[in-house]
């Protein structure tokens, strides 16, 4: 099939029903050329809302096709037939597009190099897509830059951050960076540590770290909580407190053991330390 014979062929067949039309309803050429435009727009219209509803089902009931990727793919779709949709309407009204066809070898490569930040985003997007480093909704580090992944389009990636406020990414920069997806596990652990005095009893101090830890439902028993004598500092002792928690449970049992952790410490007779220096005097 020839492009622009079936081009040609298009346009002739639109300008005889115009003609049969004006002769036989008196309608003039423009107005029917207008309703070949809004018939042409419905009909895309159509066709990309059957290509939605059809790939956001079916990554409904598939695991590894991905909302992210029935979004790209539907995107791409409707990209594609809205070019092909402003090509018919413009054969509508008689534009020859055969010299800017004919153009495209020149002008292909000039745009290649204006628009090349523009395709490498492209075809980043085609890969976060394929390899789905993370769904809509998952909360991920791309690079130094945290947040919930809101939208993925052709170009760019969407984050909110802990603030609420909106991060937009070019696909290649999100591709070109390490990603960390925390939602993506059943399980996360928390990482904090508990200071104490050298005078204090260590053990007297692990116990109620881990009777405040045994106090907290969200503490997954399997792994069992670490909690064990990490460094020796200049004016106290660090206890590693590592349990774990399910991934939506991470900041609340963060926040709640830091506000309970100092009166666990005082029940038991330790206090925090706090920075100190002996200072000793010899005399000559």
């Amino acid at each position: 099939m020839d492009p622009e014979t079936d081009g040609k062929a298009f346009a002739e067949a639109v300008d005889s029903i115009s003609s049969d039309l004006a002769k036989g309803f008196h309608i003039p050429p423009f107005l029917t050329h207008l309703l070949f435009a809004a018939i042409i727009v419905i009909v895309a219209k159509i066709i990309i809302a059957i290509i939605k509803r059809t790939v956001l089902n079916f990554s409904r009931h598939s695991e590894k096709f991905t909302f992210i990727m029935a979004q790209l793919v539907w995107k791409l779709c409707a990209t594609l037939i809205w070019i092909v949709a402003v090509v018919a309407i413009l054969g509508v009204f008689g534009i020859d597009l055969t010299p800017v066809l004919a153009g495209l070898g020149i002008t292909g490569v000039v745009l290649g190099f204006a628009l090349q930040e523009s395709i490498s985003s492209l075809f980043s997007g085609i890969m976060i897509a394929i390899n789905s480093p993370f769904r809509v909704g998952d909360w991920v580090d791309i690079g130094d830059i945290s947040g919930t992944v809101k939208s993925m389009d052709l170009m760019c990636v969407t984050l909110a951050s802990g603030d609420n406020k909106k991060i937009t990414m070019n696909n290649k920069s999100v591709w070109g960076n390490t990603i960390v997806n925390y939602s993506y596990i059943d399980k996360r652990r928390l990482d904090m540590a508990v200071s104490v005095r050298y005078t204090d009893d260590l053990e007297v101090a692990k116990s109620a770290i881990r009777d405040l830890l045994g106090s907290y439902p969200e503490i997954l028993p399997d792994p069992a909580p670490l909690v064990e004598v990490g460094s020796y500092n200049d004016s106290s002792i660090t206890i590693y407190v590592r349990p774990w928690v399910a991934p939506s449970d991470y900041w609340p049992v963060a926040w709640r053991f830091n506000s309970d952790i100092l009166k666990a410490l005082q029940s038991r007779g330790i206090d925090m330390p706090y920075n100190q220096l002996d200072v000793h005097i010899v005399k000559d």
